[in-house]
């Protein structure tokens, strides 16, 4: 399953709204996407971390399996994208959430995000949301 950042960011913050998924991602592997990676490394420059909390965020990074940027992820994005502005669908192309959702789309996992609403009208997106 492919989390996105607010779903990493609960288990890191120990965030009660964790636990509405603990069940769904029991025994399955975690994977993030390059840009949850980076937005998570954003927050090392503009929150005050010590350096235990700084490692403690970095080991949590590192217990995911990060899924890199390629030529089909990039070919995903632009199909996605261009549907999007062609429909006149909300999904900023600069935004994170769209490589996000090219991600999940590209290596074919449901999303697990606690932001449904940035996500229902991706085409062919699977999403599992409590929120």
């Amino acid at each position: 399953m492919l989390l996105d950042t607010n779903i990493v960011s609960y288990f890191f913050r120990n965030d009660s709204r964790a636990q509405l998924y603990e069940r769904q991602l029991m025994g399955r592997s975690r994977y993030i996407s390059f840009a949850t990676q980076a937005e998570l490394f954003q927050w090392l420059f503009l929150r005050p971390f010590s350096e235990q909390n700084r490692e403690r965020l970095l080991a949590h990074i590192r217990a995911h399996v990060v899924l890199p940027y390629d030529h089909e992820l990039a070919w995903t994005w632009a199909e996605m994208t261009a549907y999007c502005k062609k429909k006149g669908i909300g999904l900023s192309d600069a935004d994170a959430d769209a490589w996000i959702a090219a991600t999940a789309l590209r290596h074919g996992l449901p999303l697990v995000t606690h932001n449904r609403r940035h996500f229902d009208h991706v085409p062919g997106l699977i999403l599992i949301s409590e929120g």
